[in-house]
């Protein structure tokens, strides 16, 4: 990236700065004016070319400026109100004039999905140790003195800006971090509901594109920008680019190891590493910056691009040499699918209605057929005269055919066996050219190093090999630092025996597999066709991303849900083993898996304002179940899911090993719930009334509670029906007292819900986590 386009990227950066400065209260001129003298004289900004991108970029101060036809003001002028005209919205029913600049940031989530509320987040910024920023009713306004600490923090950033592309991302991640909850907008009749940082990204974005288009067709800033700005919004300006990453569920998971949590672990990260470095790989070839990734996350990721016949030979040139690297690694087990569809400005706004939407089905048809035609004729052949050596044999990690060491694994399956000791504790992961023996292989002859902050600044000033790095749930900046990555590094275990072990009651681990239901629909269709443009989708995904890559480590950390009803707020015995945009994937001991998945439905539906819901599968294992079937039946339980009308459930112990056995015998029955039924129906309503009766039978209990469960297998049958009645009668105290009562108590329930299908399912359930509960270790 030259000078002059990283001067670009951050002119549109800093455009809105004076929002601050003028929201303190003590400066009421135009925020242009505001923004501009403070960073000359305060934040030491000497660049005409930056400065004037803040001073200029509103037509009534454009019109008059003293500039260069080819001033990058123009570029920020057109970026800024394309962005401005996709994010903001005048909210309906509402004649309100003015502006209310202490007004706090709205929730995007207020108009998602039918909602129709008005709730507010606190005033704050990204605080990596802070607490989840959940939408409120509370209408907490911004002081003059929260304004002067962002004014504080930024002017430290600023000074000494150095003109490249690794400032213009280290200014980005400062950006994030202080304006992430300041409004973009403060007037009355708007939502307010886009941040300024969610805003400036999107100008900066746009500006890149707009920068490359005007120059490779030689056209004219002002003329093309200024003087005929109408019709530029008409103009095929931008691509919206997509890759996808297909066998990520193979590469994870079908393994074998001794120390199958960590590696589970490691190759999740890896793969995610692999994505966010292929994403800065394309983003370099195009010179351009992170300002132009619209999302990413499960392998997955779109980005705003310029529509350039440049471009699009880079694209199709990185496609290709992708393709070749994953053949050179994984052969056919990975396989990175991209497609664009071209658009114009009005499309990033909607119009006209039903555009939008039709871009995203264009590059999720292209990616379906770059899926089902992978590979040409020449790839082919190629794939089927590899030469091998007859001394190659099979992983026992991978099953990949190739080379391995004397314990049979071969030599990526080694490096990540290694790597995965540093996974969950390293603060950043450094790329370099040369990997050594440990680096893990990525695309353009490069390798993934786990680092500190001591070996990382030796590798900034000395290392010759050194390309960038990533620093993980901290906002630590400075030069070749792609970005700061949010990851739920969550852990409190190291091994599967560790979680069979500290499980309550019986040994066995649980396994969750959740992600959010029609995640991909909600982009598109989501929000009214009047309030649908990209700055939303952008805003959506992004809080999506904060909530399961970072908010989650605490909803762990502070474990609230508990089968019995006491309220814990301890630490939950489980490791994340991938958390992304939408999905989880968890491993703990079985009880704390149960209760944590309830805690993340009821902490996402407090945070989504009720506009998204979960599903979710979880599955009861022996430490040694092997871990392509976990994941294989857990997907299953999974998806059981979400063929249930409406989604927003979660499936347990669905058929086959990951049910509950019962004295020896596998207990089959439809796991199913809602999370209000499972909730308020099996735990809160039976669960705890077992625990609560059969808590004072001891030892006595457990077999009652056996031959009952057996009994109400098929409660239809009046034979069975009359036995439980009779073994229901076997417990009854003989002394009057509060047992007597509390039996009587129980026992009615007890026939209320036998004599009905749905709580005689429910029951089932609930006996059997309560038989896993109060089982002796070591036992069936």
């Amino acid at each position: 990236m030259n000078d002059q386009k990283a001067k670009l990227g951050i002119g549109a950066l800093l455009h809105d700065i004076g929002k601050v400065i003028y929201r303190q209260g003590n400066d009421r001129r135009n925020h242009s004016t505001s923004g501009y003298d403070y960073l000359k004289t305060e934040a030491g900004v000497n660049d005409s070319e930056v400065l004037n991108c803040v001073r200029y970029h509103h037509a009534s101060h454009l019109k008059n400026a003293s500039i260069a036809d080819e001033s990058l003001a123009y570029i920020v002028y057109i970026a800024d109100n394309i962005a401005a005209f996709a994010d903001r919205r005048k909210r309906e029913n509402t004649e309100e004039k003015g502006f209310e600049v202490s007004v706090p940031l709205q929730s995007v989530f207020n108009i998602l999905n039918g909602n129709q509320e008005e709730l507010y987040y606190q005033p704050g910024d990204m605080d990596p140790n802070g607490e989840i920023n959940y939408p409120s009713a509370e209408k907490k306004k911004f002081s003059e003195n929260f304004y002067q600490k962002i004014r504080a923090r930024l002017t430290d950033n600023l000074k000494g800006i150095d003109w490249t592309e690794e400032y213009l991302n280290s200014l980005l991640a400062v950006m994030e971090a202080n304006l992430s909850y300041v409004p973009s907008s403060t007037a009355k009749a708007e939502l307010t509901d886009i941040s300024l940082f969610d805003h400036v990204k999107m100008t900066a974005a746009v500006a890149a594109c707009i920068y490359d288009y005007l120059n490779e067709k030689q056209l004219n800033y002002k003329e093309t920008l200024f003087t005929k700005e109408k019709e530029f919004y008409d103009q095929k300006v931008f691509l919206l680019f997509s890759m996808d990453i297909s066998g990520i569920q193979n590469f994870i998971y079908t393994i074998t190891s001794k120390n199958a949590l960590r590696t589970l672990r490691a190759r999740s990260f890896y793969l995610e590493i692999l994505m966010e470095h292929i994403i800065d790989l394309l983003l370099e070839k195009l010179e351009l910056s992170r300002t132009n990734l619209i999302y990413s996350g499960g392998g997955h990721c779109y980005m705003l691009l310029p529509n350039t016949d440049g471009a699009k030979a880079k694209i199709k040139e990185f496609e290709e040499e992708l393709k070749n690297w994953f053949l050179r690694y994984f052969q056919t087990e990975l396989f990175v699918a991209c497609g664009y569809a071209i658009c114009d400005a009005n499309t990033l706004r909607n119009i006209p209605e039903g555009s939008y939407a039709e871009i995203f089905q264009t590059v999720a048809r292209r990616i379906a057929e770059k899926k089902q035609h992978r590979y040409s004729a020449e790839d082919i052949i190629w794939l089927n005269n590899r030469k091998i050596n007859d001394y190659t044999r099979e992983c026992k990690v991978c099953k990949k055919i190739g080379n391995v060491d004397e314990e049979g694994v071969c030599p990526l399956c080694r490096k990540i066996e290694k790597f995965s000791a540093n996974v969950l504790y390293s603060d950043f992961f450094t790329v370099e050219l040369e990997g050594g023996e440990e680096g893990l292989p990525l695309p353009g002859n490069c390798y993934l190093l786990a680092d500190g902050e001591r070996s990382l600044k030796k590798r900034m000033e000395k290392d010759l090999y050194f390309v960038r790095t990533y620093a993980k749930n901290q906002m630590f900046t400075g030069k070749h630092v792609a970005t700061k990555l949010w990851v739920g590094d969550y852990t409190t275990g190291n091994t599967f025996e560790e979680f069979a072990e500290e499980a309550e009651g019986i040994n066995r681990i649980g396994i969750l597999r959740a992600d959010v239901d029609n995640l991909g629909q909600t982009f598109v269709v989501g929000f009214p066709e009047q309030y649908t443009t990209l700055s939303r989708t952008a805003t959506l995904s992004r809080q999506l991303s904060i909530f399961f890559k970072y908010f989650i480590r605490s909803i762990l950390a502070e474990g609230e849900f508990s089968l019995t009803g006491e309220n814990k707020g301890v630490e939950r015995k489980a490791t994340i083993i991938y958390s992304g945009g939408d999905d989880v994937f968890i491993v703990g001991t079985w009880n704390d898996v149960i209760e944590l998945a309830v805690d993340l439905e009821e902490k996402l539906k407090k945070y989504t304002q009720g506009t998204l819901s979960i599903s979710a599968g979880i599955g009861i294992y022996e430490k040694s179940y092997p871990i392509s079937a976990i994941a294989e039946e857990t997907g299953d339980l999974e998806s059981k899911s979400k063929d249930l009308p409406g989604k927003n459930a979660v499936t347990l112990f669905e058929d086959g090993e990951s049910h509950f056995l019962i004295d020896g015998k596998t207990e089959v029955s439809d796991g199913t719930y809602k999370w209000e039924e499972f909730i308020n129906g099996v735990v809160v309503e039976k669960y705890r009334v077992l625990e609560d009766f059969f808590g004072n039978l001891e030892d006595r209990g457990m077999v009652f509670l056996y031959r009952m469960l057996e009994l109400i297998r098929n409660q239809k049958e009046k034979i069975n029906f009359a036995r439980f009645v009779y073994l229901l009668s076997r417990l009854e105290p003989t002394d009057e007292g509060e047992k007597k009562e509390k039996y009587r108590w129980f026992s009615k329930k007890m026939y209320e819900w036998i004599q009905s299908e749905k709580d005689c399912r429910e029951l089932k359930t609930a006996m059997n986590l309560y038989a896993y509960s109060h089982r002796e270790k070591g036992e069936f």
